[in-house]
C-alpha cells in the first residue's frame, strides 16, 4: 500500500531533516526557526518518496538515499518560500498555514530560502547522510545543481512569471512545466538511483523516462486540482492560477481532456518501468498516486 510506504518514508526523511535545523548560536535562532518552519509544516514528501523508491527499485538500501531525499525536499521548500513572496505569486497560505513571509517577514523568508538551497548541497556531501563514494556524491551534486538552476526549476519559474496573461500552446506549456516542476522530480529519481550504487546506464535512462512522464503528470494534476478542489483541502488559495490568468492545462485542453492527458502520462511512466521487477512497485504506486491525489 502506498500509504504505508509513504508513512515510513516520511518518518525516515523527517527524522533526517530535523537534525539540520539546529541554530549554531542564539543570534541565528530566528533564521533557523524560519528555515525549519518552511520544511516541517506539512507536505506530502513526494520528492523524497521518489528518491527512496528509485534507490530501492535498483536493490539499494533506503537509508543510503537519506541525503538525496533531504536534498530534494530542501530545494523544493526553498522554491515554495520564494514562489510565495509578494514579488512572485504573493500567496498568504501554504499547506493550510501562513506562508513563511507572513509567519516571519519578507526579508527573513528570502534568507530562509537562500539557506535551504545551500543546505541541500551540504547534505549531499555529508557522508553520514550520503554514504556513497566521492565520485557518486559529485554526480548527485551536479544533477541537483542542474535541475534546480536556470536551465531547470529556476528557468521554469522565470518562464511562468513571464507567461501571465499569455495563451501558450501545449508544447510551450509542457516546456515550462518540465522545467518548473518536472526538473526537480526527475532529479529526485536520478539522485535516488545514484544513491543505490547499482545504477546502470540503461536503468538510469528508463528511470528518466518514468520521471519525465510523472513530472508533467504532477503539474497537469495540480492544474486539475486547482479547478476542482477547495482552499481547505488544498491548503492554499483555490483557483489562484485562474485568478492570476496563468496558462493551465484545463484552460488549454478543457477539464476532461486534461484528466485524460494525466492518465496518458501515468501510463507512459508505468510502461517505462516494465524492465523492473517487484522492487519497483513503490515507483508504480507513486505514478498512480500522483494522478489520483486531491491536494
Amino acid at each position: 500500500m502506498i500509504t504505508d510506504y509513504q508513512a515510513r518514508s516520511q518518518a525516515r526523511v523527517n527524522a533526517a531533516l530535523e537534525g539540520l535545523f539546529q541554530a549554531p548560536g542564539p543570534e541565528l535562532t530566528r533564521l533557523y526557526a524560519a528555515i525549519r518552519y518552511s520544511v516541517m509544516n506539512g507536505g506530502k514528501r513526494v520528492r523524497p518518496l521518489l528518491a527512496y523508491a528509485a534507490c530501492e527499485a535498483l536493490g539499494g538500501v533506503a537509508e543510503h538515499a537519506n541525503g538525496a531525499a533531504c536534498a530534494v525536499e530542501l530545494i523544493h521548500a526553498y522554491s515554495l518560500v520564494h514562489d510565495d513572496l509578494p514579488a512572485m505569486d504573493d500567496d498568504d497560505l501554504r499547506r493550510g498555514q501562513p506562508t513563511t513571509h507572513k509567519a516571519f517577514d519578507e526579508a527573513c523568508a528570502i534568507l530562509a530560502g537562500d539557506g535551504l538551497q545551500s543546505l541541500a548541497f551540504s547534505v549531499l556531501t555529508d557522508p553520514q547522510l550520503s554514504p556513497q563514494d566521492a565520485e557518486t556524491r559529485l554526480q548527485m551534486v551536479s544533477a541537483l545543481a542542474f535541475a534546480a538552476g536556470p536551465a531547470g526549476m529556476v528557468g521554469g519559474q522565470a518562464i511562468d512569471m513571464g507567461s501571465v496573461g499569455l495563451k501558450l500552446d501545449q508544447a510551450a506549456l509542457a516546456f515550462m512545466h518540465r522545467h518548473k516542476t518536472g526538473a526537480l522530480i526527475e532529479a529526485s529519481v536520478r539522485l535516488g538511483a545514484l544513491a543505490s550504487g547499482k545504477a546502470s546506464g540503461t536503468e538510469l535512462e528508463a528511470l528518466q523516462t518514468y520521471a519525465r512522464a510523472i513530472g508533467l503528470a504532477f503539474q497537469v494534476q495540480d492544474d486539475i486540482i486547482d479547478v476542482e478542489s477547495d482552499t481547505a483541502t488544498l491548503g492554499k488559495t483555490q483557483g489562484s492560477d485562474i485568478a492570476r490568468d496563468k496558462p493551465t492545462y484545463p484552460a488549454l485542453l478543457g477539464l476532461e481532456a486534461a484528466k485524460a492527458y494525466a492518465l496518458e502520462l501515468r501510463d507512459q511512466a508505468l510502461d517505462a518501468l516494465r524492465p523492473f521487477d517487484a522492487a519497483a512497485e513503490p515507483l508504480r504506486e507513486l505514478a498512480r498516486y500522483i494522478v489520483e491525489r486531491r491536494s
